[in-house]
């Protein structure tokens, strides 16, 4: 009798240790920790959304239907109006309405300014994309909070102009809120630079989730992207500027 009961013990634990495996696994897959801070942020609404805001005395414009995409930003230059269009169908800038001609070279530099800003607006929107490849990186505790530490690169194709940079979030563990991020960029002498960026202000308009950030910088560039949590928390990173989005408003299209 003994026998058995140690035999059906010894089975059920076996049948457990399987059943649990694939969600641990489930619990630490950087695409399925992506995937739940997308929805935690607001999902599927992203693509069918207007999205309005101002940032540095700039108005810019999102909008996203299934697919197609119109982002745009507009200001004033010392004697005109400037409105700048990034589409599916490419870059465009208007002058008082009127189409401006333009070298490749500036078209892409506009238009890479105009998605930038569009970029971080939103995310982790997009990072759920065929071109966008996650590697976990374990768990990191900042702020008595502890994080899924998640590296993503992209593919050169369909990755944008900017394929090569290198990104890596920080997710809370209980809310899968993206409350820091870091990034490397080539800067315009083609040395490396990089960024590590706090969360606040968090704040839901219309079932989408915005938050600013505190724009941090290393004292050198002779550092590794992955450390840069190690120096935030060290307090050895210099507040650079404060990303805050103003006049937030959001229409959910049909």
């Amino acid at each position: 009798m003994l026998r058995s009961v140690l035999l059906w013990f010894v089975l059920l634990s076996l049948f457990n240790c399987k059943d649990n495996g694939p969600q641990v696994n489930k619990i630490e897959s950087a695409d399925d920790i992506i995937k739940k801070s997308i929805e935690v942020a607001g999902g599927n609404l992203f693509d069918r959304s207007e999205i309005n805001f101002d940032f540095r005395d700039i108005h810019y414009r999102a909008i996203r239907d299934h697919g197609k995409f119109q982002l745009e930003r507009r200001f004033r230059d010392s004697v005109s109006e400037i409105k700048d269009v990034l589409s599916n169908s490419g870059f465009e800038r208007f002058r008082e309405g009127e189409k401006v001609q333009l070298v490749d070279s500036l078209a892409n530099l506009y238009g890479n300014s105009v998605n930038s800003v569009h970029y971080f607006s939103v995310l982790p929107y997009s990072l759920d994309g065929k071109a966008v490849h996650k590697t976990y990186l374990g768990s990191k505790e900042i702020n008595g909070k502890d994080y899924h530490k998640i590296k993503v690169t992209f593919s050169e194709d369909g990755g944008g102009e900017d394929f090569d940079d290198e990104f890596i979030y920080w997710i809370d563990k209980e809310q899968f809120s993206v409350d820091y991020l870091a990034y490397s960029f080539k800067e315009i002498d083609d040395s490396l630079g990089f960024r590590f960026r706090e969360a606040y202000n968090p704040r839901i308009i219309n079932e989408l989730r915005f938050v600013d950030y505190n724009n941090f910088k290393p004292a050198s560039a002779d550092v590794n992207l992955e450390k840069l949590d190690d120096l935030f928390i060290a307090g050895k990173l210099q507040l650079l500027s404060k990303i805050e989005l103003k006049n937030i408003q959001v229409h959910v299209l049909n």
